[in-house]
């Protein structure tokens, strides 16, 4: 990071996860002598001073989303590393994601690295990648409080038996009409998400696109599509039941079926701060087991 007298640095964590308690001590150790102040959601600080019988040598309670930092630390899973993308917001703070899930590809710094990574912060030995949003607008004003996507907006049906239609529109013209249970857009960094589990391509994150994918299409012949992510796509669905789920990075609602989307790239990036040796490529090696042969394990 760059030289300062002080650095301020957001931790949020997943408290469901068991080993949150040993990644927040190794942290709380690491920046025993060093002029930080870490800012705390309510949640993190008791979770801290009252389970842990812990606490940092500065800390500041976050109060709503009026807040700044430096630097932000994800403690859990990508589901984790997606909610501190929503409370970052476009405060411009690079995000660390630091892993206590499973496969995680946003949080993918494992609890043996963590201290190497954080010493490596402050000798300026990391990268910076700014990843792409999604933002969802609904052309009746329906209220959305959460509009924006990191990962992916996924619509699905509301009844366990019959597919919906989604008619998918860009440019004035009609991409394809979806009879599904249901349909996945995703940016880039979505696309080793709920997209890759449908059939969806890996994208790299500084590919500018989005990834189209129905899930249990009901025709065969119906694959995804990539677009450029500088286009708009509206969505229109038709249900039995009358309505459909929006789900935006895993946030829910139940919508009106006469309530039609239109989805466009943000107006700002989420910074994912990467360790040097930790590239693109390097997490699909080791996530996706990509050259490891199991024939003889």
């Amino acid at each position: 990071m760059p030289e300062k007298e002080c650095y301020r640095i957001a931790i949020f964590g997943n408290l469901h996860r068991t080993e949150l308690g040993l990644q927040v001590s190794q942290i709380i150790s690491f920046f025993h002598d060093k002029n930080i102040v870490v800012l705390l959601d309510e949640y993190m600080q008791n979770y801290i001073h009252e389970t842990l019988q812990m606490s940092f040598k500065n800390e500041e309670l976050i109060s709503g989303d009026n807040f700044s930092a430096d630097l932000a630390l994800s403690i859990g899973g990508d589901g984790t590393f997606l909610n501190t993308a929503a409370r970052i917001g476009n405060k411009n703070i690079p995000i660390l994601g630091i892993n206590t899930g499973r496969l995680g590809f946003l949080a993918d710094i494992a609890k043996n690295e963590v201290i190497e990574a954080l010493q490596g912060i402050f000798d300026n030995k990391y990268t910076i990648e700014k990843r792409s949003l999604m933002k969802v607008e609904t052309l009746d004003g329906t209220r959305l409080d959460a509009p924006y996507a990191l990962n992916d907006v996924a619509l699905s049906k509301q009844d366990s038996s019959s597919m919906i239609i989604v008619h998918a529109k860009t440019k004035g013209e009609l991409i394809n009409s979806y009879q599904a249970d249901g349909l996945i857009i995703s940016t880039p960094t979505g696309s080793t998400a709920y997209s890759m589990s449908v059939g969806g391509p890996i994208v790299v994150p500084q590919a500018k696109s989005f990834v189209i994918s129905p899930v249990a299409s009901h025709s065969l012949n119906v694959r995804p599509l990539i677009v450029p992510d500088d286009w708009v796509v509206e969505l229109e669905v038709v249900s039995r039941s009358n309505s459909y789920q929006i789900s935006l990075d895993g946030r829910s609602k139940v919508m009106d079926q006469s309530t039609r989307l239109r989805i466009r790239k943000a107006d700002y990036d989420i910074k994912v701060l990467k360790p040097l040796n930790h590239t693109f490529f390097e997490t699909l090696r080791n996530k996706l087991l990509w050259g490891v042969d199991k024939r003889n394990d």
